[in-house]
């Protein structure tokens, strides 16, 4: 056990990262790995679901899907069948803040991959055929992941109701009814605004010399033109001073719900750390207090959880559970709030400390064993934080925290006047 744990609080090794910025832009990320004969290539495109007009939302996840549609020089999903041919594998996500798009690949075809990323940044085929197309692809996602499955639409209520004014009022999907109105002058202004160099970091993790990726880098990226200023949304979020509450109904859901949310400060701020080892202790796995509490002890509920969302912004804890039949879920919630009010009256024991710490550091240590492990902590570093030195440091700041620490971030940030309350009802026979 206790070689487990010190397993657990051993570091990765650390990477050495250089740097490099294109005269049009383009910032490139680069981190030599010579382990395998490996490259994960990323291209992060600092635009996500929050930098969306009102009424204009799903672009960033709708572009997604586009950039897979061909190019100049590459035909519709060639891009993925040319890395298949190397054999490699690709991809793309869609965040509140970035979109990003990868591929890992045998390092020996750097330059083929570094040419598919540029072709497409440069070239993009936003025809008319290809937007239609993708979204009618993005409506169907929409119903599959949203509006067909029970408690589907939960997490827009709550952000909808958490968040009074800052853009991840809306989740990356968008709504039916935007996408239904989106034209392709709205979605080329939008791909003409984010899709540029000055808005991308390229970055790059594996068996390969930074010079020469760099010198590859600049050969088919440097003749992209710079594009006008990219906005960043300027809107605060005001301070929440008081509790509020929602009721919302769920024709598809069979029992009811609720979610209690709080605002948090933005990932990578000095208390973020504190926060999510208490989100850790709060509802991580079946010994966690929400569950043991709720689930185990009381039996009022049958799931119960919670989950930190750090972003660029404004961020969230929420946590929730799903009335077992025949209880009182406002009898539930009152459970939630006393979990939370005894974290805040005392600080975690020991033992629930360092188990939060090793969960976190034990997944820390897993996620940055691979190329795309590393590169994307990498982007997320250069991007979110505004720093890749980052990467090399993270781990103590989570190391460092007391559990002091933990009963003060719960006492400020989780304080009943910065509650948001959604319960949420199964829809009355009949009801529409």
């Amino acid at each position: 056990m206790i070689a487990a744990i010190a397993s657990a609080a051993d570091a990765p090794p650390a990477l050495q990262i250089r740097q490099k910025t294109l005269k049009n832009g383009l910032r490139i990320v680069a981190a030599e790995d010579r382990s395998r004969p490996v490259i994960n290539l990323q291209v992060w495109y600092h635009v996500g679901s929050k930098d969306e007009k009102p009424g204009r939302t799903g672009f960033a996840h709708l572009f997604e899907h586009l950039m897979f549609r061909g190019s100049k020089n590459v035909g519709p999903e060639e891009h993925m069948r040319l890395v298949r041919q190397a054999g490699g594998v690709g991809n793309a996500y869609t965040t509140y803040d970035t979109t990003v798009y990868w591929e890992t690949f045998p390092s020996n075809y750097l330059e083929r991959m570094l040419w598919l990323e540029a072709d497409r940044m440069a070239s993009l085929d936003v025809s008319r055929e290809n937007f239609e197309k993708e979204r009618e692809v993005v409506k169907e996602e929409r119903r599959l992941r949203f509006e067909n499955p029970p408690y589907g639409n939960l997490l827009e209520q709550v952000l909808r109701n958490t968040y009074q004014r800052y853009p991840y009022r809306h989740v990356p999907i968008g709504s039916m009814e935007d996408l239904n109105r989106a034209t392709i002058a709205d979605v080329r202004d939008f791909h003409s605004t984010y899709y540029v160099p000055n808005n991308a970091t390229l970055v790059l993790v594996g068996d390969l010399d930074a010079e020469e990726a760099f010198r590859l880098a600049e050969k088919h990226f440097g003749g992209i033109a710079r594009g006008r200023r990219v906005p960043r949304v300027r809107v605060k979020e005001p301070e929440q001073k008081r509790r509020r509450e929602a009721v919302v109904e769920d024709a598809k859901a069979p029992l009811d719900a609720v979610v209690a949310s709080y605002h948090l400060p933005p990932a990578g701020h000095p208390d973020s750390y504190a926060l999510e080892i208490a989100a850790s202790i709060l509802s991580t796995g079946q010994s966690s207090r929400l569950y043991r509490r709720l689930v185990y002890e009381q039996q009022s509920a049958m799931a119960a959880q919670g989950e930190a969302l750090f972003l660029e912004g404004p961020s969230v804890f929420f946590c929730f559970a799903i009335a077992n039949p025949g209880r009182d879920i406002r009898q539930i919630l009152s459970e939630m709030e006393a979990i939370l009010a005894d974290m805040a009256k005392k600080p975690p024991v020991e033992e629930e400390l360092t188990k939060a710490k090793n969960q976190i550091v034990a997944s820390f240590i897993l996620e940055q064993e691979s190329m795309q492990g590393k590169a994307d902590f990498l982007g997320k570093c250069a991007v979110l934080y505004g720093d890749p030195g980052r990467y090399n440091t993270e781990l103590d700041r989570y190391r460092n925290v007391s559990a002091a620490d933990v009963q003060r971030v719960v006492r400020t940030y989780l304080a009943p006047e910065r509650q948001t309350r959604v319960f949420l009802r199964p829809a009355a026979a009949g009801a529409k």
